[in-house]
């Protein structure tokens, strides 16, 4: 699914050429109406086993409202959604990022509200009111560390169904997305920050798809509401190495 029909019907004749069944949806993640409809087309193939939301829009594609409304409303009511349905055994990841972790701490109060607050409430949070958002990487950064709590309060929900659900933060990973943020006004910014990370590079879809195989298969059983950071060291290195601030 993808808000762009003709996006979504590229990669399903990708799928489709690969040997799966894959039929392209129409969706927008800023719309809980949309969502409904979503679902309502999936459960005409039977339950739904599983969800991978990799949807979102980066501090270089949006403004800091869209930001909010795809990132941080978006996934939480797709959560929520899915979560009402999700069949026992099911499983489910929502990629966050690993700006959410280089976020200062948020109080435990804050943290808690992006957890709980029903989500139609969640814009309305002081937090995420115009003036306390500085810039689209602020938005980012808030809707990124709401996607982590977020997951963390629906695996509780998720578990009384039978069902898991995990959250994965990467970092720089070549994508479409990056390559956006590579040619944007940060663009030395990223490239800096996998140059000096431990890894020293970006890293690949697929290495973060080895890492969501485990927590959707069986192997992952015993995971639940937690974030697996993927990248590369870089949060280490802003922390404790050569990408800290100065202060």
């Amino acid at each position: 699914m993808d808000k762009s029909l003709h996006n979504a019907r590229a990669v399903a004749e990708i799928l489709n050429s690969a040997g799966f069944d894959a039929e392209a949806v129409e969706m927008d993640l800023a719309s809980r109406e949309s969502i409904r409809n979503l679902i309502k087309k999936a459960r005409e193939y039977g339950q739904i086993a599983m969800l991978v939301n990799a949807a979102g829009v980066s501090p270089s594609q949006a403004p800091v409202e869209a930001i909010l409304k795809v990132d941080l409303y978006g996934t939480a009511v797709l959560l929520e959604e899915v979560g009402k349905v999700i069949r026992e055994g099911g499983t489910g990841v929502t990629i966050s990022s690993q700006s959410g972790h280089r976020m200062p701490a948020l109080t435990p109060e804050e943290d808690e509200q992006l957890a709980c607050t029903p989500a139609e409430e969640l814009l309305d949070l002081p937090i995420l009111q115009p003036e306390h958002i500085k810039d689209t990487l602020h938005a980012y950064q808030m809707a990124k560390r709401c996607n982590e709590k977020r997951v963390m309060a629906e695996a509780v929900k998720w578990g009384q169904r039978g069902a898991r659900i995990n959250s994965i933060s990467p970092g720089i990973i070549v994508t479409p997305l990056a390559v956006d943020e590579f040619n944007g006004p940060r663009g030395d910014f990223y490239k800096n920050m996998f140059a000096n990370c431990p890894a020293g590079r970006p890293g690949t879809a697929d290495e973060v798809a080895d890492v969501a195989e485990l927590l959707m298969s069986d192997k992952g059983a015993f995971i639940t509401g937690a974030d697996f950071l993927i990248d590369g060291g870089a949060t280490a290195s802003w922390f404790y190495g050569p990408l800290r601030p100065e202060k």
